[in-house]
C-alpha cells in the first residue's frame, strides 16, 4: 500500500493546464504561475507579454491562457 496522498490535479495532465484566466492591469506584470495558484511550484515562473500579445496570452509551460480586462470607462 502506498501512503503517497493523491494529486490535487488529475493524474497525467500537468498542473494548471486548460485553465483559463482573467487579469487585470493591476496583475502587470503578468507571470506564471499567478501568486494565487495553489501549484505555485508546478513550472518556473515566466513573464508573460500580455499586452504585447493583443491582450490575450498563452504560458507554453502550462498551457494556461490569460485574457486582459480592460478597467470599463
Amino acid at each position: 500500500m502506498s501512503s503517497q496522498p493523491a494529486p490535487s490535479f488529475p493524474v497525467g495532465e500537468p498542473a494548471n493546464a486548460r485553465r483559463r484566466y482573467e487579469v487585470t492591469e493591476a496583475d502587470l506584470p503578468l507571470a506564471c504561475p499567478l501568486p494565487e495558484m495553489t501549484l505555485w511550484n508546478s513550472h518556473p515562473r515566466i513573464y508573460l507579454p500580455i499586452v504585447d500579445d493583443g491582450g490575450e496570452t498563452v504560458c507554453p509551460y502550462c498551457g494556461a491562457e490569460y485574457v486582459l480586462k480592460r478597467a470599463e470607462s
